[in-house]
């Protein structure tokens, strides 16, 4: 099966951030192109749980393909329609959701092109500051689990985390908004599991309900560990800077 990256509406999108990110440094701009694609496959990989988080959804499981010449009007396909089978095994339609859900190209070249032109803060916040958000960020689920107070406390942790996110610098806006999925996803993903769970084990039990909690962190763990990445390099790049 060919890789999900080689279907053709994955190929325009990358060609189209490509060539709006122009001005960037080669570098720059192969980093980011190299980001997107790491999280355009790891979105694809783990769609049953972005499905759960309702980012985005899939057709019917070995439904027919979408024809290809129905395409978004605009991102239209650039070369062949096909690779060699390359839309086979990856929906049309859930691609689509995921680039959606990634971001146009137009807001992530704006976004790239501000932070590399110093519109953006350029200097990141110090470290306890930007792990005191990602902490918060991955609390709430396990906040659950103390009884009485678990759950307000949670919402509180997420009402913190969700603060401290879009008041801090070393995130760009599409950065924020997928964090704040993330974050959020277990509002959705801890009911839909221990439903799930409860109708498997005709009933819910403890462990049914602790098991839901921890297949729910999956989210809010991935969306700390892309934020924690992207601050260090921008640490990197700061202290870089500061060297020349």
């Amino acid at each position: 099966m060919s890789s999900p990256l080689s279907h053709p509406l994955v190929r325009t999108f990358l060609s189209s951030v490509e060539r709006r990110t122009a001005a960037l440094p080669a570098a720059r701009r192969e980093e980011l192109l190299e980001d997107l694609r790491e999280e355009i496959a790891a979105a694809l990989a783990d769609a049953p749980a972005q499905n759960l988080a309702g980012g985005f959804t899939e057709g019917p499981a070995g439904g027919p393909a979408e024809d290809p010449a129905e395409g978004p009007a605009d991102h239209p396909a650039e070369g062949p329609e096909t690779d060699g089978g390359a839309a086979v095994g990856v929906g049309e339609e859930r691609v689509r959701r995921v680039l959606d859900w990634i971001g146009t190209p137009e807001e992530i070249a704006a976004d790239a092109l501000a932070e590399e032109s110093g519109s953006l803060p350029p200097e990141p916040e110090n470290v306890g500051g930007t792990w005191l958000t990602l902490g918060l960020a991955v609390l709430p689920v396990p906040l659950c689990l103390v009884p009485g107070v678990g759950i307000p406390l949670g919402l509180v942790a997420a009402l913190g985390a969700l603060v401290r996110l879009w008041r801090s610098a070393p995130w760009v806006r599409r950065e924020k908004r997928q964090a704040t999925l993330f974050v959020l996803s277990p509002l959705v993903t801890v009911p839909v599991l221990a439903a799930a769970l409860s109708l498997a084990f005709d009933g819910i039990s403890a462990a049914a309900f602790v098991a839901s909690l921890l297949m729910a962190l999956t989210l809010p763990v991935i969306g700390a560990a892309r934020l924690a990445r992207s601050a260090a390099r921008l640490r990197e790049r700061a202290g870089q800077g500061a060297g020349r």
